[in-house]
């Protein structure tokens, strides 16, 4: 093992994975599983759309206009001798790439010719090429993309709840910006993006299943261009606990109602623990799984569909909502019937039973995602700039007591809190 490696072992799964901060200042995670094989990799950067003010080793204060980490990601693809596409087809692996309110990851997965596809990943995303020429080029396919989102029924009650919640906090804003926050896009606000974000320092390179440690760490020690530490600070601008307003609806093409239901509550420049994450996703659990009470009577009553109901734990640098979404015939009614299911619970807290059943069920799929490569890899990364750990979260759920989980709900899920976004059939 390398010296500064460290090593990770779960007690739980016997699973085993290795850290290291290279000398380029890349923090790498490696999660060998050569009983797979297919190899999953991950180069990520913490910079996603939220970033659009910050400061950089205590200088002067810099803005870019909205959706400048989308195009980024867009823009990196291309080099002067092609696009990394290309390139990827020859060794045959599957790449992709996706921008995020707080992330910006470019990957590939693979069953043959891993190293030579992890050396077009570590090539292409640290040699930028923008010009004015093509720059302008992907402004029209960019915006063409967002006028398709602007009809997206998914999309648009999504963002329309996030305009709802948020006054100031850029989350608020599509990931991909507007067609004229785009149009504001330079070569020159590309590269001032790309220096500060695409800093080693700022990045994680996570790769899970058939490896060879050695082999992937010596191609790291070829290819990586190291990066002089630097401060990040990002800037928001202070934002209230207070929704912006209670409900909105729009109409759209669809055939039935949607709905998404959001509860606000307080968040900072920290990420949640992984005690709180654990114990936000056993109560979410324990409310509103396919085996709850409450899913049993919204469905018996109609008011979803068994498909299409879901929630999850939205939060970020500077926000945090718990969004429950799905297809109803009565969104307003569905949302009354979520939120008497959490006044009961706060009221009357929650059965040993019906604790333990969501526990043992957070627990289980926790595991069994250990045999994903792909789950794996994303899991690290998104972990690694969360401050989060892989086995650590595991071992708080197996941890869990019923008062973890009734104490989230002193800050979570309050209907003061709360708004509704409805998208009706035309």
């Amino acid at each position: 093992m390398r010296e500064g490696m460290k090593e990770y072992v779960s007690a739980r799964t016997g699973d085993r994975y290795y850290e290291l901060r290279h000398a380029s200042g890349l923090r790498i995670l490696l999660y060998p599983k050569n009983e797979n094989n297919s190899t999953y990799a991950v180069f990520g950067t913490r910079y996603g759309s939220v970033d659009t003010t910050f400061r950089v080793d205590g200088e002067e204060l810099f803005s870019v206009p909205e959706g400048i980490a989308h195009y980024l990601e867009h823009k990196l693809f291309e080099s002067e001798d092609g696009d990394a596409f290309s390139r990827y087809a020859k060794t045959g692996a599957s790449a992709n790439a996706y921008t995020s309110f707080d992330s910006t990851c470019y990957l590939f997965s693979c069953s043959d010719h891993f190293e030579e596809s992890l050396e077009i990943l570590l090539d292409f995303v640290q040699k930028p090429y923008f010009t004015e020429e093509t720059v302008k080029k992907e402004q029209g396919i960019i915006g063409q993309e967002i006028r398709m989102y602007d009809d997206d029924p998914q999309w648009r009650v999504m963002f329309n709840l996030l305009g709802s919640l948020y006054h100031h906090h850029p989350v608020r804003i599509d990931i991909a910006g507007t067609v004229e926050s785009i149009a504001q896009i330079t070569p020159e606000s590309l590269y001032r993006c790309y220096r500060t974000f695409y800093n080693l320092h700022n990045m994680v390179l996570c790769v899970a299943g058939k490896m060879d440690i050695d082999r992937v760490l010596a191609i790291c020690d070829r290819l990586l261009i190291p990066s002089r530490p630097q401060k990040i600070e990002r800037i928001f601008e202070k934002e209230p606990l207070e929704v912006v307003r209670p409900r909105t609806e729009q109409k759209l093409s669809v055939a039935m109602p949607m709905f998404q239901l959001g509860f606000k509550e307080p968040a900072g420049d920290a990420r949640v623990s992984d005690e709180d994450s654990a114990a936000t996703d056993v109560l979410l659990e324990a409310l509103a799984s396919d085996s709850s009470p409450l899913f049993r009577r919204l469905l018996d009553a109609g008011l979803i569909s068994e498909a299409s109901f879901g929630y999850e734990y939205f939060e970020g640098t500077g926000y945090a909502s718990v969004i429950f979404s799905g297809d109803s015939k009565d969104p307003d009614r569905t949302a009354e019937e979520i939120k008497k299911e959490i006044r009961s619970i706060r009221e009357n807290g929650l059965s040993d039973e019906a604790f333990e059943r969501a526990r043992k069920s957070i627990y289980g799929r926790s595991v069994a995602a250990l045999n994903s490569v792909e789950n794996i890899a994303n899991s690290m990364a998104a972990m690694a700039f969360s401050g989060r750990d892989l086995f650590r979260y595991l071992d708080c759920v197996a941890n869990l007591t019923k008062e973890d989980v009734l104490r989230r709900l002193d800050v979570q899920l309050r209907p003061e809190y709360s708004a509704l976004s409805i998208i009706l059939p035309l």
